[in-house]
């Protein structure tokens, strides 16, 4: 079985933007036309980093609009539209299911373990086991699909089927594994510092979206 709904790849980042900020920054959700260009262009949590303008955003929500995955609203304390997202209703996923499959639309094909650890500053994922429960729906349902270990790695990694020619396969680079004291060493550092960065990038993520809030509803604009 597979997804009745297709994306272009200007489609599938704003929609798994908005599913993102959602769930990581619902205080500054629903997200303006100039937020969601802000997030879909941002350098963390995106793979490939993308320069889209507010033109080219305000026609991928207006296509999104179109399959029924976003909406506009206008929230009562603002006087500016905003977009909110229609996963729920549209696919008939629920919060957790829709987290794994925005970080895949925003990420690319992931293993299980970076795919927790990504998904989890989105939706709770105590266990592995948790994630693979939801892996499973999303499979049965379409919108995913399990692929075989990349070169040189022996972990299974997922795939969104939404917009199939998001992330080429083909580009995915090879991993040569060194010995393994040395990779065991060597991948346990790399995974600390990466979440390091990671954390403090999503810090600094939620500080601008605080900041554009706070510049929005004094009429300043931002530089």
């Amino acid at each position: 079985m597979t997804p009745e709904i297709h994306l272009d790849s200007y489609e599938a980042r704003i929609f798994g933007v908005l599913v993102e900020k959602a769930l990581t920054t619902p205080d500054q959700y629903p997200l303006s036309l100039n937020a969601a260009t802000s997030a879909a262009n941002q350098k963390s949590n995106r793979d490939p980093v993308l320069s889209l303008s507010e033109d080219e955003v305000a026609a991928a929500l207006h296509r999104l609009e179109g399959k029924y995955m976003a909406r506009k609203v206008f929230p009562g304390n603002s006087r500016v539209e905003k977009y909110c997202h229609n996963g729920k209703d549209a696919l008939n996923l629920d919060s957790p299911a829709l987290a794994v499959l925005a970080e895949l639309l925003l990420r690319g094909p992931q293993t299980p373990g970076d795919l927790r650890a990504r998904a989890s500053r989105m939706t709770p994922l105590p266990a592995l086991a948790d994630l693979m429960s939801l892996l499973d729906r999303l499979i049965d349902r379409g919108f995913i699909q399990r692929l075989d270990p990349a070169p040189g790695s022996r972990v299974e990694r997922y795939v969104q089927l939404l917009s199939p020619d998001l992330h080429p396969l083909d580009q995915s680079r090879a991993v040569h594994a060194p010995p393994t004291a040395v990779a065991t060493a060597t991948a346990s550092g790399t995974a600390d510092l990466a979440a390091r960065v990671e954390a403090l990038e999503n810090e600094v993520e939620r500080l601008q979206s605080q900041l554009r809030a706070l510049a929005e509803r004094l009429g300043v604009v931002l530089q």
